[in-house]
């Protein structure tokens, strides 16, 4: 049986204010000719299909355009919903969408509906569990108000579910954070009562647990010592959602699961519309570099961290005439910046607004004004005295 996970298309986001709309759309065309050639039996998305729980109207008409592509390829697609999906409007439409061969599993009443695939060596059963807001679900499952609770309860539903069907190679969708993951700083906090993650071991008695909500691809340790527990992968997103995730390789996992449910996972890298690269150093200095060692930053997305003790004039301007896709611009003055407690003590010893200023326009710019600009505020400061003397 072969399986292609993925999760985490965050259709409708942007990095920065720039659109990856159209570096979706190739995606999700690479991913359906990767599953073409690879004679997948279903393709499996751990939810978080867009970005937001109203997505944009181009967001909707990509998905759509791409399930259809499915549908006409006859290759099924099962699909939870994320924290970042409406689970309504995620699923309008499921028990039409299934004769297509779409199967969307967007509530708790899903869970125990699998999608059943035979191959030459039985059935195996795919499970949806849609992401679980203990708030919104613990009656319904009788669990206690923790993301553990709820999932445990979940896949304790899809266990007894599929010994009832006489199945024992089990694959389960979900969209959870588990314990001793890697996340990225482009992730929703799920945390509930101050706890987000649930241990890999709620889904003993599965042979695949297919993952989304990490952006990083990562394999989770899910069985005690000397004994084989489930296959627990997070596939991560196909894109970079931000800088933190320059340094991951987007990929898919393509699964292949034997008659003994023994499982083999296959990275598969997705296509790159753009590398992310951070940089740090003096304005002038970078921009030095840019016809040098730094020459490849022109295609890249950049984020820049200047350490110039004085801000320099119009740096972002500047910086795009050598690398037009600088995104982020980030200030770290060498020697760092004074601290908080310093800062509250020289504050407390004055009380001229003048310098008060000044000290304003020595942390916003990384170094004290000149005496232009100490006269300009000192001028400001006379101004506002006389009107407050003239209200």
């Amino acid at each position: 049986m072969r399986l292609v996970h993925t999760s985490d298309w965050h259709l409708g986001r942007t990095l920065h204010g720039e659109s990856l709309l159209e570096h979706q759309a190739a995606f999700l065309e690479w991913l359906l000719a990767e599953a073409v050639a690879r004679q997948a039996d279903a393709v499996l998305v751990a939810g978080d299909i867009y970005d937001r729980a109203v997505p944009p109207v181009d967001a909707v008409a990509l998905l759509d355009r791409a399930l259809r592509d499915f549908a006409v390829a006859r290759i099924p697609v099962v699909i939870t919903s994320g924290n970042h999906d409406s689970a309504v409007r995620l699923g309008f439409g499921a028990r039409l969408s299934e004769l297509a061969g779409i199967h969307l599993r967007t509530c708790v009443a899903d869970i125990t509906r699998p999608i059943v695939l035979g191959d030459a060596d039985g059935d195996v059963a795919i499970y949806g569990i849609p992401y679980l807001l203990p708030d919104a679900v613990m009656d319904e499952l009788g669990a206690a108000r923790s993301h553990e609770s709820v999932l445990a309860a979940a896949v304790a539903r899809i266990r007894a579910d599929a010994a009832g069907r006489g199945i024992s190679r089990v694959v389960v969708a979900a969209h959870a954070f588990v314990t001793g993951a890697l996340p990225s700083d482009s992730e929703r906090d799920i945390r509930v009562g101050g706890i987000g993650d649930a241990p890999a071991s709620v889904f003993d008695g599965v042979t695949y647990a297919a993952l989304g909500h990490l952006h990083g691809q990562q394999a989770i340790s899910a069985g005690a010592a000397g004994k084989q527990g489930p296959v627990v992968r997070y596939s991560g997103s196909p894109l970079a959602f931000s800088f933190s995730e320059r340094c991951q390789v987007k990929s898919v996992t393509l699964t292949e699961i034997d008659a003994a449910g023994r499982v083999r996972a296959t990275q598969l890298p997705a296509p790159v519309p753009r590398p992310l690269r951070e940089v740090r150093g003096k304005l002038d200095d970078l921009l030095a570099r840019a016809g040098g060692d730094l020459a490849a930053l022109a295609g890249a997305w950049v984020k820049v961290v200047l350490t110039d003790t004085v801000r320099p004039a119009a740096p972002m301007e500047r910086l795009r005439e050598k690398w037009p896709h600088t995104l982020v611009l980030d200030f770290a003055p060498e020697g760092g910046l004074i601290a908080a407690e310093a800062d509250l003590a020289r504050l407390a010893e004055t009380a001229d607004p003048v310098t008060i200023c000044g000290m304003f326009v020595e942390f916003t710019s990384g170094g004290p004004p000149d005496e232009a600009q100490r006269a300009v505020l000192r001028d400001a400061v006379e101004a506002c005295s006389r009107a407050e003397a003239a209200a």
